[in-house]
């Protein structure tokens, strides 16, 4: 495996890279399914594995809430459809929970490679937890990492969705352990007038370059 293909990885500003795959519902150009909408991109490590199944069923449960949000949710591993569709049947089965979001079969790790999802100190034949969030214009907003044997946090994979979307409507930044409906940062003065003009509002002033409004 060349290790530099291997950590050529997408960052955060950079436009999502393209791609087309075959996914549990069917053959999708990447560009085409994200288009004019959030969009959640996530890798797990294998199909038919025990934290992963937690996972997968925490999306699943959650669809209601990424739909709210106007927010597609597409999973990723490397395995071949066929397996997908098992392991979709098996905890379905089970558990009563269908994954009714796209999954891609990435049997051919073109997709984890360019996404940076295989790291050879992890795994070479599995993908990390990669969590990409993409805006309306298909630029990567945020990512997270975790590695095979911790899972992710679904409070907070809804925290920042919702705190990229606030931040992208009102124009504002967010502070430590923001949660919705609690007071956001106002950007910092640019000019001698704009600090004047904000020591007289009515923002929660820590100093004039940390101001604080409710939204």
């Amino acid at each position: 495996m060349n290790e530099q293909e291997v950590f050529t990885m997408p960052r955060i500003g950079d436009l999502a890279p393209d791609f087309k795959a075959m996914t549990t519902t069917g053959p999708i150009q990447f560009s085409q399914y994200i288009k004019d909408s959030w969009t959640v991109l996530f890798s797990h490590p294998a199909d038919f594995t025990p934290v992963c199944t937690t996972e997968m069923s925490g999306f699943a449960l959650e669809q209601k809430f990424f739909d709210e949000h106007d927010a597609k949710l597409i999973g990723l591993s490397i395995d071949s459809i066929h397996s997908h569709i098992a392991w979709v049947n098996n905890v379905k089965k089970n558990t009563g929970v269908l994954f009714e979001f796209p999954i891609i079969a990435d049997i051919d790790m073109k997709v984890s490679k360019l996404y940076g999802m295989l790291q050879p100190g992890e795994s070479e034949t599995a993908a990390v937890r990669a969590v990409f969030f993409i805006d309306p214009t298909g630029k990567i907003r945020l990512i997270m990492y975790y590695p095979l044997n911790v899972g992710r946090n679904m409070d907070e994979i809804k925290r920042v969705l919702i705190a990229l979307q606030t931040a992208d409507k009102y124009k504002v930044a967010m502070p430590l352990d923001w949660r919705p409906g609690q007071k956001v940062i106002v950007p910092p003065p640019k000019t001698v007038a704009e600090m004047i003009e904000r020591e007289a509002s009515d923002y929660e002033m820590v100093d004039f370059y940390l101001a604080k409004k409710d939204i």
